[in-house]
């Protein structure tokens, strides 16, 4: 479980679900994990049950992602794994949209998830891996979630122009698109645990294999994606969904 031994990976996002899962990962295989979330008690708390180290930073403050690549450059010197896991959710129809929904989405997922790779670039060590996390609906958009969808298609698109900018420095950059998967988020915003259920017996029979999602699985595909065993892996996006894009 050394996989990752004397790597030093930066994940946002890193308190909870799929952020919280991947530290967890890393960690076991020998990283030194650093998290980030724009809650202080949040982002140190899971640090201290995880034994990671824990720095502020809003995803969406371009501000706070300069200071946070220049603290984590002043502690830790070079980074080899870098995982843009941040990410907010929203609905909504395109008629009824209003500013301040759009911007906070497109803030942290697109804005910021940008601004966070850009800022890192001069302390990602050469070799390094790099790791968006997207979403099946960049490949798939439906209703009520153009806003949503269209932060990961971007996303998806910035992935692929950053494989080329970054090959000649042999840096990896990637992007994990899961679908349904089974976090806090339903939980985290008030609702019950038989709704929550419900919620999920309509989601499963959308999905062609008949199951959620588990943020440990995307936190096996971001480690695997960030070791020697996918060296020749660029410019790649990996759909976790259990087929929904094929249905």
């Amino acid at each position: 479980m050394d996989n990752l031994k004397d790597k030093t990976a930066v994940i946002t996002g890193g308190n909870s679900g799929i952020g919280y899962s991947t530290a967890k990962l890393l960690k076991e295989e020998g990283a030194q994990v650093i998290i980030t979330g724009r809650r202080k008690e949040a982002i140190e708390k899971a640090a201290l049950e995880l034994g990671v180290t824990a720095i502020t930073a809003d995803q969406s403050s371009i501000s706070d992602i300069e200071s946070l690549a220049l603290k984590v450059k002043q502690d830790f010197g070079k980074v080899d794994i870098l995982f843009i896991n941040a990410g907010i959710a929203g609905l909504g129809n395109i008629e009824q949209a209003s500013e301040e929904q759009f911007d906070s989405i497109m803030n942290v997922n697109f804005k910021g998830a940008y601004f966070t790779l850009s800022r890192f670039i001069p302390i990602l060590n050469d070799g390094a891996s790099v790791v968006f996390l997207s979403s099946n609906t960049a490949s798939m958009p439906g209703p009520e979630s153009s806003v949503y969808s269209a932060s990961k298609t971007a996303l998806n698109s910035v992935m692929k122009s950053a494989a080329l900018e970054l090959a000649p420095r042999k840096i990896r950059v990637n992007s994990v698109s899961p679908g349904p998967t089974q976090t806090e988020v339903m939980k985290k915003v008030g609702l019950d645990e038989a709704t929550v259920n419900g919620i999920m017996d309509m989601v499963v029979e959308k999905v062609p294999l008949k199951q959620m999602g588990k943020a440990e699985d995307v936190a096996k595909m971001v480690s695997y994606v960030s070791s020697d065993a996918a060296k020749f892996i660029t410019g790649a996006d990996f759909i976790m969904d259990g087929g929904m894009v094929l249905a």
